[in-house]
């Protein structure tokens, strides 16, 4: 499954992807990104691993970073590394953003750890901080298809006042439904004002 993973998040490139597996405590949304939006309160919860600057005008060409980040966190078997790892799903995070989402944005590939675990050395410890987050479920479907879709609507809701979003951290969960990538589905968190 990874293999194939990663040979779908090199295709992509496109506003940052993860994929989580099975077994993550946090919340999940069941449906379509068509159907309304879910609002949820999040409870704060620990990340272990690698992290790069980029920004969606570098992710739309070939010079993406997050495909670079996927392909690392794979070829150097970062989750091995991830000390005491809750479950074994992946996070794709969105943070430190300098405005909005034509901005340059910090992106994250991790797992979930338990609170005050340090992390190793070359690997980073992300808080994703509590608050009341968007929940977008993506169509069934091809990741290279069914994300990047789903994040155009969002970014249509924004545009349409329907949604104001934080510009703190955002996130995406691959859970037991994102095993296989050509007909994956996965949850995206956005985090609102």
């Amino acid at each position: 499954m990874r293999l194939s993973f990663f040979l779908i998040i090199c295709g992509l490139g496109v506003l940052g992807l993860a994929l989580i597996a099975s077994n993550d405590p946090r919340p999940t949304a069941k449906g379509s990104a068509e159907s309304s939006i879910k609002p949820t309160d999040v409870s704060a919860f620990t990340l272990i691993g690698i992290e790069a600057r980029t920004d969606n005008a570098r992710e739309s060409t070939a010079n993406g970073i997050i495909p670079k980040q996927w392909q690392k966190f794979f070829t150097e078997e970062i989750p091995a590394k991830i000390p005491g790892a809750i479950g074994t799903n992946f996070y794709g995070v969105y943070s430190e953003y300098a405005s909005d989402h034509n901005g340059e944005y910090t992106y994250l590939v991790g797992q979930a750890v338990k609170d005050g675990t340090a992390a190793p050395n070359g690997l980073v410890v992300k808080q994703i901080p509590a608050g009341k987050y968007a929940v977008f479920t993506t169509e069934v479907g091809p990741f290279a298809k069914v994300i990047p879709d789903a994040w155009q609507r969002i970014f249509k809701l924004e545009q349409e006042g329907k949604i104001k979003r934080a510009y703190k951290t955002d996130f995406e969960i691959y859970d037991q439904r994102a095993q296989d990538p050509q007909n994956g589905q996965v949850d995206i968190y956005v985090g609102l004002k």
